[in-house]
């Protein structure tokens, strides 16, 4: 029995979320003694599986290129994994949008319960997860024959990119079930760093007072720190800024190097999201705030005085 990685891409480049979920399998792995192999699903994806060969630890990449594919639609792309399940003691995804709306689907056709949101390998079949918006960690064991799992990717770091020599092999398509059908994307582009992979993010909350204040402080300060922009979803449910800039519970869950929280309270649910970043700075008036109970440096004051402080001292 092997261990297959459902793969995240945009058919051009594998996405680092992919790295995460291959090192969850990796140590799944090191307690069954089995192989990893990796499912690429796209359309004109040749460049994705050759990225995908070369992650460490991975011995094979199975490739289905087919137009049905090119949008990665869940009920599509849970088919071909459910037809192509035989052999495989653990299905792995990545806890992203993709993984959240494919693995359920692949764990109900399979008839087993789904293991969401791993922190943690314990071994083959015993798992840590978070629950109750990260206030606690649960110990999960399945007994399933299969185990379907979503990783989230701030647990584990990204295997390494390169070094690997996996074969590709191609995999038959399965039919088109034309259940939906992708009408539009519509992508936020910017030069700045993706928030989900971003090694510093400079955050906003309720307290910058306007979507005008969140730009005019939080934009010149991460332009200096090289930062992906992020916000609380007090600040998204305001309008100041798109909900893709939101992290937390049901936003984003990201864990970078640095992560600085101007004019955030600290909700539950924003904590959930960025709490297991290696350096927490918070900036908030409110002596009591709870974001100050996770940070590893708090700066009590008026954010409109300090933010434009900081900057200046920037180089």
């Amino acid at each position: 029995m092997s261990l297959l990685v459902i793969a995240e891409h945009d058919n051009a480049g594998l996405k680092t979320a992919t790295l995460n979920a291959v090192t969850a399998a990796a140590r799944i792995g090191a307690q069954l003694g089995t192989d990893i192999h990796i499912l690429v699903a796209g359309a004109g994806c040749g460049a994705v599986a050759e990225q995908a060969s070369k992650a460490a630890g991975v011995s094979k990449v199975r490739v289905a290129d087919a137009a049905h594919y090119g949008d990665q639609t869940a009920e599509n792309l849970a088919a071909l994994i459910v037809a192509n399940a035989a052999g495989y003691s653990h299905i792995i995804a990545p806890a992203t949008s993709n993984g959240k709306n494919t693995l359920p689907r692949v764990a109900a056709l399979l008839d087993v319960a789904q293991i969401s949101e791993i922190i943690s390998v314990v071994d083959a079949d015993t798992f840590v997860r978070p629950i109750y918006a990260g206030s606690a960690l649960a110990t999960v064991k399945s007994s399933d024959a299969t185990k379907v799992i979503t990783v989230r990717t701030t647990g584990f770091d990204a295997a390494a990119n390169s070094g690997g020599s996996a074969v590709v092999e191609a995999l038959a398509a399965a039919a088109d079930l034309g259940q939906s059908k992708l009408l539009g994307r519509e992508l936020t582009k910017s030069a700045r760093p993706e928030l989900g992979a971003a090694k510093i993010i400079v955050s906003g909350g309720r307290g910058m007072g306007s979507g005008e204040n969140y730009h005019k402080l939080l934009e010149p300060l991460a332009d200096k720190l090289g930062a992906a922009m992020g916000a609380s979803r007090a600040a998204v449910d305001a309008g100041f800024v798109p909900n893709d800039y939101q992290v937390g519970q049901t936003g984003k869950i990201v864990a970078p190097q640095l992560y600085i929280a101007i004019g955030i309270s600290g909700a539950i649910q924003h904590l959930a999201g960025m709490k297991d970043s290696k350096v927490i700075v918070a900036i908030n008036k409110d002596p009591d705030a709870p974001i100050f109970q996770v940070a590893d440096y708090g700066l009590e004051g008026d954010l409109f005085s300090i933010v434009p402080e900081l900057i200046a001292e920037l180089p």
